[in-house]
């Protein structure tokens, strides 16, 4: 198969990258195209999770629209089988390593010319666009999808996550503590000052590579722990993962994007929390704590120093991403809500994918919804 195919559409050209080494040379271009729009979109994020954690058997179909040598959109898509002699294009980052606000690319008012350029590229290989993980209200994707649906094909949109986030626009970290409850408020502050005073806490952030080399083992550790007594977590574990976030990182740092904290109880570290500082947002990734120091609340103490340290240097917006865990509520109190959307190709292969998929997805709920009965009733 050839490197890339190409499609001329009036004045536009259209193309879908399939050599990674054609990928690799983007960076430039695409940085340059997404001007700080969202750090899962970054060629940092994709190009890296497509080295270490793309799914066996897919293959770039990365699509680029340009006009003369101007880049004006990208789909950044990868391309795997389906059934019913259907392919499947998802977005690169789907799935392993929870990436969040996926979406096509483009050049801030080329969408009119350029959507229905991409829609009628996508639309000859009758292929299943499925595209997780969109924050709709603000989405190409959406656009791309009613413009395939023009041409037959058919839309299926579905929730399926809650991004909990801080506006943190002209507040100061009194301000933000005070818009807070007060017996979180009071629990946080009280927890502070007894770290503070009894146990000489220090919280570090990650400035230098020889501390990212040195610290990054200590949040995989730390996480682990955490999770541990529960059962375990794959958001720091499972094959390729360590390896992403080593080369992540690194390069985080050298963008001045990485935000890795650690907690220090006198010389024990305590706590992590891991994130990147992207345009204006702070992304909140992951964390850990020793369960040793469960009673200290080093997690919750965490957290909040993160948040204070976010507002100190001028983010506008704190971003704890997807997630249902209970402690996220304490300290957002808005959301922005994810969807999956799924076109079928027209025609019969189209319609019978769209009912199987619709069917396993009801299948899916009833079983949890029985698991829920079930485990209502042992109690």
């Amino acid at each position: 198969m050839s490197a890339a195919r190409m499609l001329e559409v009036a004045h536009l050209r259209v193309e879908t990258i399939e050599d990674s080494a054609v990928f690799a040379g983007l960076r430039q271009e695409w940085t340059g195209l997404l001007e700080g729009q969202d750090f899962f979109r970054t060629w940092e994020w994709l190009h890296t999770w497509w080295k270490h954690l793309s799914p066996d058997g897919a293959r770039l179909a990365i699509v680029t629209v340009r006009q003369g040598a101007e880049l004006l959109a990208i789909a950044p898509l990868l391309s795997t089988a389906h059934h019913l002699g259907l392919g499947r294009l998802t977005f690169l980052g789907t799935g392993r390593a929870g990436s969040d606000y996926l979406d096509v690319i483009v050049r801030p008012g080329a969408g009119p010319d350029v959507i229905p350029s991409l829609a009628g590229h996508l639309a000859r290989p009758r292929a299943v666009l499925d595209m997780p993980q969109v924050a709709v209200a603000t989405s190409a994707a959406m656009g791309l999808a009613r413009e395939l649906c023009r041409a037959g094909g058919s839309l299926r949109a579905t929730s399926t996550h809650v991004c909990p986030f801080i506006d943190l626009r002209g507040r100061t970290w009194e301000s933000y503590l005070g818009s807070l409850g007060s017996e979180h408020r009071y629990n946080f502050q009280r927890r502070r000052r007894k770290l503070e005073t009894q146990h000489h806490l220090r919280f570090e952030r990650v400035s230098s590579e020889e501390r990212r080399r040195e610290l990054l083992p200590v949040l995989f550790e730390l996480h682990r722990l955490r999770w541990s007594e529960r059962g375990g977590s794959d958001g720091l574990d499972g094959h390729g993962i360590a390896a992403f976030h080593e080369e992540l990182s690194r390069l985080a740092l050298e963008r001045g994007w990485l935000r890795l904290f650690v907690l220090w109880l006198g010389s024990s570290p305590a706590a992590a929390l891991y994130g990147f500082r992207y345009g204006s947002v702070f992304y909140f990734y992951q964390s850990g704590f020793d369960p040793a120091y469960r009673k200290l609340s080093v997690g919750l103490v965490a957290m909040g120093l993160a948040i204070q340290s976010a507002i100190e240097e001028g983010a506008s917006t704190f971003d704890l991403l997807h997630g249902e865990e209970a402690y996220k509520s304490h300290w957002a109190k808005e959301a922005r809500t994810l969807e999956r959307i799924v076109v079928y190709p027209p025609g019969l292969r189209g319609r019978l994918s769209r009912g199987e998929e619709v069917a396993a997805q009801a299948a899916r709920g009833l079983m949890r919804r029985i698991r829920r009965g079930d485990a209502a009733q042992s109690r």
